[in-house]
């Protein structure tokens, strides 16, 4: 047990929804830009910073293993 909370918990961080690959890069490019603007110096932006582009990074993959599967690859 840590004695910290992690930015993931996949016990409880489940995500109902994969989105379109494309979604999921214009979400990602969107998120980038905006944390791309964060002052390194804030404490609080930098952890959302980090929370934000976490999530868009497992959009990211989950929509690419969606697509990988719907190919037939990766079996």
């Amino acid at each position: 047990m840590s004695s910290y909370d992690p930015l993931y918990n996949p016990k409880i961080d489940v995500h109902a929804f994969v989105p379109p690959l494309q979604e999921a890069l214009a979400r990602a490019r969107k998120i980038l830009d905006e944390k791309g603007q964060a002052n390194i110096h804030d404490r609080d932006a930098m952890v959302r910073a980090a929370y934000g582009l976490h999530y868009v990074l497992h959009d990211l993959l989950d929509a690419l293993d969606a697509l990988d599967a719907e190919r037939g690859e990766g079996q």
